[in-house]
């Protein structure tokens, strides 16, 4: 997956994902950063899932809810793109229960409603964290985990040049190209402090901040690349804990 940096990007064509879901998808299958990187990553943390209830908050094509759900859980997916959910229907049939959401919106699920929610690579498309935690929150049960993985801000801050302010939150624009397909793409960086601030502000409870190596399977399969990955930040991986919801007055 290519990136390059910078191009003349109108932002309402940013990060539209119904127009290259199926070069993403197909990207994303195998790929060294998503197939043995990120994703093995979260289910190392996500541990022992019999049983739980789980929201896969982004789930795009459905790789992550797959996985969980041959684990054991009962998962529930969430995305913006409906070219993506139709990709994860396809892939998850009738086991799993997918809705088109907006995660800037309110979610259509009860208080309380999930055990475990998951994040994949998801938040960095944000600029205000906030509403999105919170409505994470509510869904959660008291003592629920939220696993979120997102763009390492560092790697974000060397990303551009001339170097941003570290301690801002800044959006930077670029280019994916996927299968041929140029897709132009919006992040938002933020410090580090500014990420755990917002998890505590939302009622959360810090557990884990993780940077892991790749899945060491891949190092015949991506000789190259497996080394370079080993040796930067590329990802940045949270566990949080919902605390008891506040009583009402």
């Amino acid at each position: 997956m290519e990136r390059l940096s910078d191009p003349p990007e109108p932002e309402n064509t940013a990060n539209d994902y119904d127009g290259f879901a199926e070069a993403y998808a197909a990207e994303n299958e195998n790929s060294l950063v998503n197939a043995h990187y990120e994703r093995p990553a979260m289910l190392a943390l996500a541990g022992d899932v019999t049983g739980r209830r789980i929201l896969d908050a982004g789930c795009g094509s459905g790789p992550l809810s797959a996985a969980l759900r041959d684990r054991g859980a009962v998962v529930t997916g969430v995305d913006v793109s409906a070219a993506m959910l139709a990709l994860a229907g396809q892939r998850l049939g009738g086991g799993v229960a997918l809705h088109r959401v907006d995660l800037r919106d309110r979610l259509p699920f009860a208080d309380g409603e999930f055990d475990d929610v998951v994040a994949s690579l998801v938040l960095h498309y944000l600029e205000d964290w906030g509403p999105t935690l919170a409505e994470l929150r509510r869904v959660l049960r008291p003592g629920g985990r939220l696993l979120a993985s997102v763009d390492h801000p560092f790697v974000a801050y060397t990303f551009r040049d001339p170097r941003p302010d570290y301690f801002a939150t800044s959006d930077y624009a670029f280019e994916w190209v996927i299968g041929g397909q140029s897709a132009p793409m919006r992040f938002w960086r933020k410090p580090l402090h500014a990420m755990t601030d917002a998890f505590t502000a939302a009622g959360f409870r810090l557990s884990v901040i993780a940077e892991p190596q790749p899945d060491p399977a891949a190092r015949e399969l991506f000789p190259d690349g497996f080394r370079d990955l080993s040796r930067r930040p590329t990802f940045l991986f949270f566990v949080v804990e919902a605390l008891s919801a506040p009583t009402s007055p």
